[in-house]
């Protein structure tokens, strides 16, 4: 497979905005700098949807299999016009010096209203030095807002490839509470742990206990580190054979 850049990213992304916002909303859209003007760097972000419009893109198939190829793991499906041209500005805001690109973008996440923080945390596996926004990634799992929770969780490899241990598996099990797709989590079985086993286990028998459903998708996890036999057994409520490690 050959594998394009950032900058043949970034070229695929201009590419799709070409397709998706208007002649007027690209010229002003392509006229913003990086991070030598801040002010206008954070007005273009906050304007965004009144210049170039909320509407879902529209992409082919052949084009997602490129920007795949950059990023794997990464897509921009069902995005709106505002979302992908924010990311696209974003990706922009590099300069040499780190610090002002960290507190640059920090101040975005502090302050950004609910639809800026989806375009800032799906924007987490573009941004250059991924190491700095392993923070607001875990921090952003806590949050109660479902769009913002699934930018952080569907078709991004950020988190399967920067969180530790512990926020994996809260964000995994935030996932279950919160009732979103498992199947849409980049990385779900690569990252499946024995703690994160036993959690799921013990979810599985609280539920079994208040008369509910488990999500099918538990037990797919959980055999992966639990015996298949155990795991039918706990299926038809025989929990003997289970001990929480």
């Amino acid at each position: 497979m050959q594998f394009i850049d950032a900058e043949g990213l970034k070229t695929l992304l201009t590419d799709v905005i070409r397709q998706n916002v208007t002649p007027e909303a690209q010229a002003w859209l392509f006229a913003q700098g990086g991070l030598k003007d801040l002010s206008a760097f954070y007005t273009a972000f906050a304007l965004m949807p009144r210049k170039t419009g909320k509407f879902q893109i529209n992409i082919d198939e052949s084009q997602q299999k490129q920007i795949n190829r950059s990023r794997e793991g990464f897509t921009i499906n069902n995005w709106t016009t505002d979302r992908l041209a924010r990311v696209w500005l974003l990706m922009q805001a590099e300069g040499e010096n780190n610090d002002a690109y960290f507190n640059t973008i920090e101040k975005l996440f502090s302050t950004g209203e609910m639809n800026e923080l989806v375009a800032l945390y799906s924007a987490l596996p573009v941004l250059s030095h991924p190491q700095l926004w392993v923070r607001r990634c875990a921090e952003g799992i806590r949050s109660n807002i479902g769009t913002v929770l699934e930018a952080i969780m569907y078709d991004n490899p950020y988190p399967a490839e920067n969180l530790d241990e512990p926020a994996w598996n809260q964000m995994v099990m935030k996932a279950i509470f919160t009732e979103k797709d498992l199947t849409r989590i980049t990385g779900l079985y690569t990252r499946v742990n024995p703690e994160l086993a036993r959690i799921l286990i013990d979810y599985a028998r609280e539920r079994w206990a208040a008369g509910r459903q488990v999500d099918p998708a538990l037990w797919q996890l959980a055999v992966i580190f639990v015996d298949e036999t155990a795991i039918n057994q706990m299926k038809r409520g025989n929990w003997e054979n289970y001990t929480a490690g």
